[in-house]
């Protein structure tokens, strides 16, 4: 019997279309940012994302995420079927953590 593989943790950092987008979201474009949440908030319920949300940042407010997974592909992969993703101007970064402190 195989073990299964050791789950790593990823910093997720999603970048808005313009640093105002908190502020100045159309209608078209918080309904996205609903769909954007409950994407997210399905993958937290099955223990893949540890934090979400908005950060409050003077140059610009983005998105945080902690997301866990045996590698970069399959955090990618979640990325990838984020709603935002279909609107240009929108994108993530990702980076891998060293290690992580977590309560479980």
């Amino acid at each position: 019997m195989s073990e299964a593989p050791a789950l790593r943790y990823f910093f997720c950092r999603l970048i808005p279309p313009r640093p105002d987008f908190a502020r100045t979201m159309s209608p078209e474009e918080r309904a996205l940012m609903r769909e954007h949440g409950a994407h997210w908030m399905k993958h937290m319920e099955a223990g893949r994302v540890i934090v979400f949300g908005p950060v409050a940042d003077s140059a610009g407010d983005w998105g945080l995420g902690v997301v866990r997974g045996p590698d970069i592909g399959a955090i990618e992969s979640l990325r990838n079927g984020d709603p935002v993703m279909r609107v240009p101007g929108f994108r993530y970064e990702i980076s891998p953590m060293h290690a992580a402190v977590t309560p479980i």
